[in-house]
Parts: structure tokens; sequence; C-alpha cells
């Protein structure tokens, strides 16, 4: 459903803006919309890992685990933490992306004498060193509604009585589902024999062309067949191992050079494929019946052939 980043400086009070978001929108949302806050203290994250850099990385890597596993498209996930480097608020902008949920910031303001304040009010286990509240004060990375992965943004002031949970229920809610992107989808992998499926199948499929014209004037849908991997390797192997392609030819001969020229040019633009993985633009199949379709739609518009 959607993923809710709070930002802002440590001891700012941004737990008490996570915990009226959540009680607002558990109160609002229907019943088989899961509302879930996750921040530190449910990590058991110490204050003391912000004191040193490498356990810093470490908790964040805790954090950002934990998203991945409850960020969902039937629950909307709080994260109540810092989250002061705008480069870990745009990783969690492309997961949410990834996972296909609403996005949403919220930076809860406040004064650094405000935060030192509540701070040295904190109790043992709670509270941050002075140099290493300072320090954290000092890195913080605004969050900005000019850019994409803080928008929408909510700015609460730590004194403000009335947050707009109306407005931040609604963006996460009702806004628009910003679908992946390339640098967010993850790309599936082609087989192993994806290669060795390509080169067989489209010179059995030449050959088989060149063949049944050898025997009479071609023109109109055909069907081609071809015995396939399996076949190939397996002499015991039944008729369920032939492959069989339609596709239609135009009214005239075909030459070898030109059935193989359209192959080379199929073949390098699958091998990228299978270099890449899919793309945008839609699945790729690997196995035999789909690279045998998809090569005769590629003859038949390279010959000039609509279906």
């Amino acid at each position: 459903m959607a993923l809710i980043t709070i930002s802002g400086y440590p001891s700012s009070g941004k737990s008490t803006r996570a915990a009226q978001i959540h009680d607002f929108l558990s109160s609002t949302s229907s019943p088989q919309l899961k509302v879930k806050v996750i921040s530190d203290d449910d990590l058991a994250v110490d204050r003391v890992s912000y004191d040193d850099s490498l356990q810093e990385k470490i908790a964040r890597a805790t954090l950002f685990t934990a998203i991945t596993r409850h960020i969902a498209k039937d629950t909307i996930l709080i994260v109540d933490g810092m989250n002061y480097i705008k480069g870990f608020r745009y990783q969690l902008y492309c997961k949410a992306r990834e996972a296909g949920v609403r996005v949403a910031t919220v930076y809860v303001l406040a004064t650094p004498d405000q935060c030192q304040k509540w701070n040295d009010e904190r109790g043992d286990g709670k509270r941050y060193k002075p140099q290493t509240l300072d320090a954290l004060i000092q890195r913080f990375e605004e969050p900005s509604s000019m850019v994409r992965w803080d928008a929408p943004l909510f700015t609460i002031a730590w004194d403000d009585p009335t947050p707009p949970l109306e407005r931040i229920s609604d963006a996460v809610t009702t806004g628009i589902v910003k679908p992946p992107n390339v640098g967010t989808q993850i790309t599936p992998k082609a087989p192993t024999d994806a290669l060795r499926t390509l080169e067989h199948t489209t010179n059995a499929l030449v050959s088989a062309l060149m063949a049944v014209q050898g025997a009479g004037p071609l023109g109109g849908p055909i069907v081609l067949t071809i015995d396939s991997l399996e076949h190939s390797s397996n002499t015991s192997a039944n008729d369920s191992s032939v492959l069989r392609v339609r596709l239609t030819l135009p009214h005239r001969a075909l030459t070898l050079s030109e059935l193989q020229r359209l192959k080379r040019q199929f073949v390098a633009a699958r091998r990228k494929a299978v270099t890449l993985g899919s793309t945008e633009k839609g699945r790729v199949e690997w196995g035999e019946e789909g690279v045998g379709r998809a090569f005769a739609e590629f003859l038949e518009e390279g010959l000039g052939v609509a279906r």
C-alpha cells in the first residue's frame, strides 16, 4: 500500500509523530489493511550504534532488511528513524517503487536546542552522547519536496498541535503509485542454455524453410516442423519432442542469404536480451516454442508479410 519515511533530527519527536500517524491510519483504514511502525527500538538498535560509522552502517542495513521484509501492498509501513541521509531515503524510494506501493515523507522539524533538551531528559539507553547528537545534526540532509524521492513531503513542526494527518492519509491511500523503472526492476536472467536454444531453433527453421521451398513454390500460411533439442539428443524421443511453427510467407522465392541476414538480426537482438535480461518493453521467452514463435513473427515482418 505505502511506505512513509519519517525524517528529522535525533530526539526531535519523530516517534511521537509516527505513533500519531499510526493511530490515525489504523482508525480510518479498512480492517484488511495493516499499519506497522518499524523503529530502531523494534530492531534492538542501540543509540551507541551512532557513535561509530561502521556500527551505524550496520544499523541502517538492519533497518533496510526489516523494511524489505515487511513492505507489501496490503501494508502501510511507517519507518520511524532519522533517515537523515538522502541517499538512504532514495534507496527506500526505489524499494517502494519496486514493491509497487505509494510513498510519502514526513519531516519532523525541531531546533537543535529543543533536540538537546529532549535528549538530556531521556533515560539511559535512549540518550545520544552530546558529541554524537551534534555530529548527527551537522550531517543531517534536509528532505526537499523538489526531489522525487522525498515527495510528497509533509513538514510538521515539533510544537504543531494539528499535524496534517488527513493529507498524509490521502497521499498514502489514494495517491499515484509510481511504476518501477529500469533502475528499480529486478531483471530476470536467461537460463544457461538460452543461447544454445536460440541458435538451434533459428538454424533449424531456416533449414526447414529452404527444404520446403525446394519441394515447390511457397506463399501464404505454412507449418514448419523441426526437431527440438530433446529430440536431437534422444533418438527414442516421441512426437512431443517435435516443434511446429506457423508462419505466413510472401508469394515469391526466398534466398538463403535473405533468410540468413534476417536470422543474424534476430539472433543479435536476442543475444542482447540474454546478456541484459528482460527490459521494460516486456518479458522475453527463452524456450524453443517461444523462440520459434518470435522468429516466425520477425521473419514475417522482415519479409513484408502481415499476419
